[in-house]
């Protein structure tokens, strides 16, 4: 008997791969759980296992001067008979369980009958048929209801020490690189078959674009290991969306990363889509972008392929945000990168037009991930933006009435503004009234270039323009519910509008100035000398102003109806200026008059 129970030990060691202790430790438990079961006698039973005798159950007893509880106590008396005179009162015997039986020749009943041959090998050889004997109790003789509490207990046993093992065994191999077989699904999960263990790959980890079939090579991370109290199922959790997944083949199809030649400083994904790596490289002559394509793209398409298609943009890591941001919006090229707020780490980044759709990315996942890659909010402009933005406060300055040169167009120096004032184009306004031909020929430049200098100088003046109507007069804005403000008598409705225009918007330092030197004239402003661009942009500043707009919308160039409604706006302010100086000379006159009299 204890050589099978000994050969089936071995089995579930070898089958389950789990240490002989454990399941030695098992069998006893139930055995022990077994015994409680049929006899119940709420004795405090022990099992002990040897290969010489096999599994043995004891009843641990005290000894006591007076016994009160027979279940857990013994007599000194008795015991002394069963361990000899050494036991003393308060020592705990191991008691064999035993039962007692009847000798016989031919046993009819085994629960209560004993052979003479088993007997007097058991007591010795002056047993004879007919005596009654104490014969310890062998598991066999528990009986079918027992048996099958052994076996629950046994098979429960075994199957915690395998889970503990599980998690023993994995519990420190989290984030590394496994590979096994689709087993089945279940509920949108796939099982993984490992070869000593079944993993399974939660949905929330499975890639979207990405379909399995049965008996199918697949390759994740191990993301988490479950304690044994913690699952019910498989216990190993794998990830095809980890960022891990993609550092580990790198490590593995790169030795360069392997060896620790290049370093991965950052992985972002969107699974399935694009993922953005930054290397660095701890040696110079070792270019970190390179060695990660690889030779024709080797090294990454491999790893492309294993992702199933998902792009991989590689990207060399910079210290200098502005840099690193500019490298993070590969593919798209970038002209300039401007730290707008170091403290809420905002960067601003300017590309072509062309480049605009490629840096932002298709639903802007390019940026996204740019930006989660950098750890910067990044806010991508294109040059034409960028130059309408310019123009729109150089238009808001020139209608401040501040001055602004020719100089504050890009590409115009001071030796080409000076070529231009030999020629007459002192202004802005001139230079969008000259032909392309008359600019190309002065300055000796191409069409396009002149074209573009004269776009520049329209655009300006057309911010400027759209800013002097956009703004509300003050009679609508002061206006009450029963109806807008009466006409002045004898007040050009013309002048009256471009006067509220430009009264009504919310003055700039430069006008408050004047205005409080003089409210009550109006003259004063426009006889007021004008500031230039940088100073009012400085003085802006200083004031807690932003001249650049929230939003940019695209000006449109003036057109010849609008002008001509400026020129008579401007022609109708200078004859109400004339007027109002021939009323003040007037006056003078008649106060001198008075005086000489």
């Amino acid at each position: 008997m204890s050589a099978t129970i000994a050969q089936s030990i071995d089995a579930l060691c070898k089958e389950h791969g789990i240490d002989r202790e454990l399941v030695i430790e098992a069998v006893k438990d139930a055995v022990r759980a077994a015994a409680r079961k049929h006899f119940k006698s709420g004795e405090d039973l022990n099992v002990e296992w040897s290969p010489e005798t096999g599994i043995e159950i004891f009843s641990t007893k005290r000894v006591v001067e007076r016994v009160t509880r027979p279940a857990t106590e013994i007599s000194l008396e008795e015991a002394r008979q069963l361990a000899g005179d050494e036991v003393e009162i308060g020592d705990e015997l191991q008691i064999p369980l035993s039962t007692t039986k009847k000798v016989v020749e031919r046993v009819a009943r085994r629960d209560s009958e004993i052979s003479l041959e088993q007997a007097r090998r058991i007591a010795g050889g002056g047993v004879n048929v007919g005596d009654l004997i104490q014969v310890p109790i062998v598991p066999e003789e528990l009986g079918r209801i027992a048996a099958q509490t052994a076996k629950q207990v046994l098979l429960q046993k075994v199957r915690d020490a395998v889970r503990q093992n599980i998690y023993e065994q994995y519990i420190d191999r989290v984030g590394e690189l496994v590979s096994g077989y689709v087993k089945r699904f279940e509920r949108g999960d796939i099982i993984v078959d490992l070869g000593n263990v079944e993993a399974i790959l939660p949905r929330s980890q499975q890639v979207r674009t990405e379909q399995w079939t049965q008996g199918e090579r697949i390759r994740a991370v191990i993301h988490k290991v479950y304690s044994p109290k913690e699952a019910k199922g498989p216990q190993v959790e794998l990830s095809r969306t980890s960022t891990e997944l993609l550092r580990r083949l790198f490590e593995m199809e790169v030795p360069e990363i392997y060896d620790e030649t290049v370093v991965i400083k950052g992985i972002v994904r969107e699974p399935g889509e694009r993922s953005k790596v930054a290397v660095a490289s701890n040696e110079r002559d070792v270019d970190p972008v390179g060695a990660c394509v690889g030779m024709k793209g080797s090294r990454v398409q491999a790893i492309i392929r294993e992702l199933r298609g998902e792009k991989i943009d590689i990207i060399e890591w910079s210290e200098e945000p502005s840099i690193f941001a500019a490298n993070a919006l590969s593919p798209a090229k970038v002209n300039q990168v401007r730290i707008t707020d170091i403290e809420r780490k905002k960067i601003e980044v300017i590309v072509d037009e062309d480049q605009l759709s490629l840096a932002i990315g298709k639903r802007g996942q390019n940026v996204r991930l740019a930006a989660q890659l950098v750890g910067w909010d990044i806010d991508i402009k294109s040059e034409a933006e960028i130059k309408r933005e310019i123009a729109r406060q150089m238009g808001a300055a020139m209608l401040a009435g501040a001055e602004v040169p020719l100089t504050s167009l890009e590409g115009v120096t001071p030796a080409i503004a000076n070529i231009l004032a030999e020629r007459g184009i002192k202004d802005l306004e001139t230079l969008a009234a000259t032909s392309v031909d008359e600019i190309s020929e002065y300055l000796d430049i191409s069409f396009d270039e002149a074209q573009a200098l004269i776009d520049s100088a329209r655009n300006i003046i057309a911010a400027r323009n759209e800013g002097a109507t956009a703004q509300p007069s003050a009679e609508e804005s002061g206006a009450s519910a029963s109806g807008p403000a009466e006409e002045r008598e004898g007040e050009d409705p013309t002048a009256r509008g471009y006067d509220e225009a430009v009264q009504t918007r919310p003055p700039f330092i430069a006008e408050e100035k004047i205005r409080a030197e003089d409210s009550a004239d109006p003259v004063a402003l426009t006889e007021a000398d004008p500031m230039t661009v940088d100073e009012l942009v400085l003085q802006e500043m200083d004031a807690g102003r932003d001249l650049r707009p929230d939003v940019i919308v695209p000006t449109p160039d003036i057109t010849s109806s609008e002008a001509a409604v400026i020129e008579r706006q401007a022609a109708a302010v200078e004859e109400e200026r004339a007027a109002r100086e021939a009323q003040v000379e007037g006056s003078k006159d008649e106060l001198s008059r008075s005086a000489d009299e």
